[in-house]
C-alpha cells in the first residue's frame, strides 16, 4: 500500500517536473526508514545462533549450526546458499547484485545484473568481508577480515586480501594453530567434551588471562635479554 501511495505521488510530481523536489527526495528517505525499522522489528529476538530462521523466512537456503553476526544478506538473500557450521563475522556484506550496470542507465536504463553466493560446510567468513556475485567458497575455508572476495576460493584454503587470493591452505594453518595452542592453553583449564563450552566460564577466563599474561610478559623480556 506504502509503495502504491509513493508510485503515486512520484508519477504526480513529475508530471509537474519536480522529479527533484525536496518534497519527493523526503518521502523517499521516510520510505526508506520505515523499512529499515520494519526490517530491524522482525530481527529482534533472534541472536548470532537463531537468526538463520530470519534469513531462511527471506528465502535464504542454509545448514545447522552456524553462527552468523550479520543483520542482512543483502538485497536479494534468496541468492544465498550456507551450508552448516559456518561462521559469519560482524560486517560482512552480501552483493547479490552488481551495481554497476549504473554506468549504462543511459543506453540501457532497465539493467540489472544478479549472481549467486555459496559458502560450503565448515567455513569462517572475518569481519568486513565484502563477497562479491557468483562467488562459491568452498568447504573448510577462511576468509580474511577486510576481504573482497571476486571468484571462487578452493575448499580448504585460507584467502585474504582485496581481492581475495590463496595465502595459505588449512592442513598447514591448522598445524600452527594447534602447536600454538599447545603452547597458549593453562595447564588447568577445564574443557567440557564438546570443547566449546569451556569459554564462557568465569575460571577459565581467569586462568587463561593469567597464562597469557606471564606467557607473553615472559616472552617480551627474552627478547629484551636477547637484544642486549
Amino acid at each position: 500500500m506504502i509503495k502504491t501511495i509513493f508510485r503515486s505521488l512520484r508519477s504526480y510530481y513529475r508530471k509537474k517536473e519536480w522529479e527533484t523536489s525536496f518534497i519527493l527526495r523526503l518521502i523517499s528517505f521516510s520510505i526508506d526508514t520505515l523499512y529499515a525499522t520494519k526490517s530491524a522489528i522482525a530481527r529482534a529476538g533472534y541472536t548470532s545462533r537463531t537468526i538463520a530462521v530470519y534469513f531462511r523466512k527471506q528465502g535464504a537456503r542454509i545448514g545447522e549450526h552456524c553462527d552468523i553476526y550479520v543483520n542482512s544478506l543483502g538485497a536479494e538473500p534468496y541468492l544465498v546458499t550456507i551450508g552448516n557450521r559456518v561462521y559469519i563475522s560482524v560486517g560482512v556484506t552480501f552483493h547479490t547484485h552488481d551495481g554497476g550496470g549504473w554506468v549504462f542507465q543511459d543506453r540501457i536504463p532497465d539493467i540489472r545484473v544478479f549472481g549467486t553466493i555459496t559458502i560450503e560446510d565448515d567455513c569462517m567468513i572475518g569481519r568486513d568481508a565484502h563477497l562479491l556475485p557468483n562467488i562459491h567458497i568452498g568447504r573448510s575455508s577462511i576468509v580474511g577480515a577486510g576481504s573482497v572476495v571476486i571468484s571462487d576460493v578452493p575448499p580448504n584454503s585460507i584467502v585474504m586480501g582485496v581481492p581475495a587470493r590463496v595465502i595459505s591452505s588449512m592442513s598447514k594453518y591448522e598445524e600452527n594453530s594447534l602447536a600454538r595452542w599447545k603452547e597458549q592453553k593453562p595447564p588447568d583449564l577445564h574443557i567440557e567434551e564438546d570443547g566449546h563450552v569451556w569459554w564462557p566460564s568465569r575460571e577459565n577466563k581467569r586462568m587463561l588471562r593469567m597464562h597469557l599474561t606471564n606467557l607473553f610478559m615472559n616472552q617480551g623480556k627474552a627478547g629484551e635479554e636477547a637484544g642486549k
